[in-house]
């Protein structure tokens, strides 16, 4: 009768695996870290109320490290949230209808420890870092008047989130310029708009 016996790598081997086994698992961490940071839309619309057209977003926000820890100390975080309508035009380029901008202020406050969220002279504080940012992931454009889209034919909508590096200290601009720690925007997200639709449906969603 055969027995089985176990098979063992010698010494300097098992170490080397152990530790190639050990770098996978960093570099795969290390790479599902840096997917996750960043900005995405999770959703977009064109909704109708009674004093006109509203263009509206979504987005998933993840802060890098670095610009998390940056606000934690006080350093206000500015986004820039960007709206763009255009008129499908077969026979020609495509016209701007609409471009909106929006300025939206992330702050923390060490003393109350509560974070803030501005727009002007609006402002909202939060508890919590989770609350600040769900509300902050949630953005919408100035009011389109109704005569501007016409029923018929399409319009191409877009909507883009970004942090404004601008507004940073000068040090961190600086940073910025040279990494990755401080490029926290979305992508431009397009879809389309069928002003008929909207009217029947009472809005329009991403296809």
């Amino acid at each position: 009768m055969h027995c089985c016996k176990k098979f063992r790598l010698p010494g300097v081997l098992q170490r080397s695996v152990s530790l190639l086994l050990r770098g996978t698992l960093l570099a795969w961490l290390f790479a599902v870290t840096v997917h996750a940071e960043g900005i995405s839309v999770n959703k977009a619309e064109v909704r109708l109320g009674e004093d006109g057209y509203r263009l509206s977003a979504n987005y998933d926000i993840k802060l890098t490290f670095v610009a998390q820890q940056a606000l934690t100390r006080g350093v206000p975080l500015y986004f820039v949230n960007e709206f763009v309508l255009q008129r499908s035009r077969w026979y020609w380029l495509d016209e701007e209808i609409f471009q909106g901008e929006q300025t939206v202020k992330l702050s923390y406050n060490v003393l109350t420890r509560q974070y803030r969220i501005s727009r002007g002279a609006l402002f909202q504080n939060f508890a919590s870092f989770e609350d600040a940012l769900n509300i902050l992931a949630r953005q919408s454009s100035a009011t389109i008047p109704v005569e501007l889209m016409k029923k018929e034919g399409d319009y191409l909508a877009a909507v883009r989130f970004r942090l404004d590096i601008a507004q940073l200290p000068l040090p961190l601009q600086v940073n910025a310029l040279t990494g990755k720690d401080w490029v926290i925007n979305s992508d431009w997200y397009r879809w389309v708009i069928r002003p008929a639709e909207i009217t029947v449906r009472g809005e329009g969603k991403t296809e």
